[in-house]
């Protein structure tokens, strides 16, 4: 049967020798795994542009149930990035979010609300006008809330941790603050506030292992 959902792509992988195989987080569905044959072809008129990490899509697709990789029938973006690809902070803190949402959503259940966020959350640092070098880390707090663990205060968020005094009123505030907003801070604040969630990431999750985009983030915001 056919379904129209909205969906982010979170990855994709060339298969053969002109076709891909893309991961898809669908409104619908969570994640699922599309055969889309012939993009890569010379032909395809640049369609590969399409499946692009964290571009938003608005898909009819396929929906066999004990399929694993199924496919789709059509599909469009509906949210053009104005800024996302061309800001090197927005692009680079969207390479971060991407490979945490690949590392932590795993299940088909994750759908709803939590679609809601995350396509909210892509659309708002592209359009952010100022403030984006502190997206990432009010982001992470409000993902962890959708993943099952979620930061509300200091304490769950530091557990046996310290960290200093002003650190820590930052952290509260940015535990309040919405996607939108922003709190000014220094490079190493930001540096150290990041390491202090992904611990608290690391203390529910055994499968978070190593963030490579994290180098870059921290060249292109803290220096």
């Amino acid at each position: 049967m056919l379904y129209k959902t909205r969906g982010i792509v979170f990855r994709f992988t060339k298969y053969g020798e002109t076709s891909i195989i893309v991961n898809i987080f669908t409104e619908s569905f969570g994640l699922q795994s599309y055969i889309v044959n012939g993009v890569r072809s010379k032909t395809a008129k640049n369609k590969i542009a399409l499946f692009q990490p964290l571009t938003l899509l608005e898909l009819v697709v396929y929906n066999k149930e004990n399929a694993n990789i199924k496919r789709i029938k059509e599909l469009k973006c509906v949210h053009p990035f104005q800024s996302l690809s061309s800001d090197i902070k927005k692009s680079t803190i969207g390479m971060f979010m991407i490979e945490m949402m690949n590392k932590t959503i795993k299940e088909e259940s994750h759908t709803g609300d939590f679609f809601s966020f995350l396509f909210n959350s892509i659309q708002t640092l592209d359009l952010l006008e100022e403030g984006a070098e502190n997206f990432h880390l009010i982001f992470l707090l409000k993902l962890s809330r959708y993943l099952g663990f979620g930061a509300h205060s200091i304490s769950e968020v530091l557990g046996h941790r310290m960290i200093g005094d002003d650190e820590e009123k930052l952290l509260a505030i940015l535990l309040t603050l919405n996607l939108q907003e922003t709190v000014k801070m220094t490079g190493v604040q930001r540096k150290n506030l990041l390491e202090i969630i992904l611990l608290f990431y690391a203390d529910h999750l055994d499968y978070l292992g190593e963030i490579r985009s994290i180098p870059i983030l921290r060249e292109v915001l803290d220096n």
